[in-house]
C-alpha cells in the first residue's frame, strides 16, 4: 500500500513538472518564473537603453558630426582622379564603418530622448581632431598624389580626436552598447591611422 501510494504521488509530481514546463515553453508562463529571465522578456530591451548618463550622451552628440566629417572625407577623396589604391580601399572602409555607426549613434539619442540637433555641436576644437573649413577647402582643392597625402594626414589627425573621445565614453560611459561602439572605435581607428602610416611612408 505505500510503495502504490510513494508511487502515485511520484506520478503526481512528475505530471506537475511535465506541465509546468509545458506552460513555460509556450511563453505564457514566465510570470511563475520571475527568476527564469534570458533576453525573453519583451521590456529587456527598453530597460538597457534606458540605462545612460550624460558621458553616453555627450558622446553621441559629438561623434555624430565627427563621424559626418570623416565621411565628407572619404567622398571627397573618393571622388577624385589619381588617388592611391591603398587611399581608395581606406577610404571606402571608413565610409562603410562609419556611416552606419551614425545612424546608431542618432537611434541610441532618439531612444534616450536627448537633444540629436548636432550642428550645435560644430564648434568643437579642442583637440578632437575635426578638420577647419580651410582644411577642407585645401583637401577639396588637391588633386593627384598630393590629395592622397593631405587625406592620410587629415585623417590620422581626425581618427585620433576620434579616439580619445571614445576612449572617455569607455572610461566613463554607463550605456553597454556605447561603451562597446566606443571600443570598437579605438581598435578600429588605431589599426588605420597604421595603415595610413604606412602609407604615407610609400607615397
Amino acid at each position: 500500500m505505500r510503495i502504490r501510494t510513494a508511487a502515485t504521488a511520484a506520478l503526481a509530481v512528475a505530471t506537475a513538472l511535465t506541465l509546468a514546463g509545458c506552460a513555460g515553453g509556450t511563453g505564457s508562463g514566465s510570470e511563475s518564473m520571475p527568476g527564469m529571465d534570458h533576453g525573453g522578456s519583451s521590456a529587456s530591451p527598453s530597460v538597457v537603453m534606458a540605462d545612460f548618463n550624460d558621458a553616453d550622451v555627450m558622446f553621441a552628440q559629438m561623434m555624430i558630426p565627427h563621424h559626418q566629417q570623416a565621411v565628407e572625407m572619404a567622398d571627397m577623396i573618393l571622388a577624385k582622379d589619381g588617388i592611391d589604391a591603398g587611399v581608395i580601399s581606406l577610404a571606402e572602409q571608413i565610409r562603410a564603418a562609419q556611416q552606419p555607426e551614425i545612424e546608431q549613434l542618432e537611434g541610441w539619442l532618439e531612444e534616450w530622448g536627448a537633444d540629436s540637433d548636432t550642428e550645435s555641436m560644430g564648434g568643437m576644437d579642442h583637440g578632437d581632431g575635426m578638420m577647419t573649413d580651410g582644411d577642407m577647402q585645401s583637401l577639396e582643392a588637391a588633386t593627384g598624389a598630393e590629395a592622397s597625402r593631405l587625406f592620410l594626414e587629415q585623417m590620422t589627425m581626425h581618427h585620433e580626436g576620434a579616439i580619445t573621445m571614445a576612449q572617455e565614453e569607455v572610461d566613463n560611459g554607463q550605456n553597454a552598447d556605447a561603451v562597446a561602439l566606443a571600443q570598437t572605435i579605438i581598435d578600429t581607428q588605431t589599426a588605420e591611422i597604421a595603415t595610413m602610416q604606412e602609407l604615407l611612408a610609400r607615397l
